[in-house]
């Protein structure tokens, strides 16, 4: 994991930033959910390729692609976390402005 970091830090930094940026914007106009269904598939999804990761199942090239995918996204919704509260507080919506 160290590598991934060392490695390729301008493409984390990056996907941080991105997730950022998308974070902000998420907040002026909220769309449509997933249904629950599909939300559960999706987290036991990520729940399944997180195993795989952290028991080196996938090995060689494939396995450092999905090790790499996931920090990747995990720093995408960190940065959409982020940005979506920090739009909130910088910026209060008409409910918060009275």
């Amino acid at each position: 994991m160290i590598f991934l970091a060392t490695f390729h830090w301008g493409w984390l930094l990056a996907t941080l930033l991105l997730g950022f940026a998308m974070g902000w914007i998420a907040v002026v106009h909220r769309g449509h959910g997933v249904s629950k269904p599909l939300a559960r598939w999706l987290a036991l999804l990520v729940a399944a390729l997180l195993a795989a990761a952290l028991t080196r199942a996938v090995p060689g090239r494939p396995g450092y692609w999905l090790d790499l995918g996931l920090l990747m996204f995990g720093l995408y919704l960190i940065g959409c976390l982020i940005g979506s509260c920090l739009r909130n507080w910088v910026l209060p919506g008409p409910a918060d402005a009275s």
